[in-house]
């Protein structure tokens, strides 16, 4: 089973990447570009089989090690 986890920076943390990218696309021409905010994806190969139980760990992963929970958000996609 594989385990896809997006993270992303909770509503109202700053973001000076996403910043500096939003910046570097205007100045390469891209004028439409309002807003962008910046995230982390992983993807993982489980060997557990059982959705449920590969769900709890990978929620613990993330909260362990993969997210900062105090500033970050995830999501998590099993396929």
């Amino acid at each position: 089973m594989k385990a896809k986890i997006k993270v992303t920076l909770k509503n109202g943390v700053l973001d000076p990447q996403g910043k500096a990218i939003e910046g570097a696309l205007g100045s390469l021409g891209f004028s439409g570009v309002d807003h962008v905010r910046q995230g982390k994806y992983f993807e993982i190969d489980l060997k557990e089989t059982d959705p449920v139980r590969a769900r709890e760990q990978v929620r613990a992963m993330c909260e362990k090690l993969i997210a900062n929970t105090v500033i970050e958000n995830y999501d998590i996609e099993l396929a």
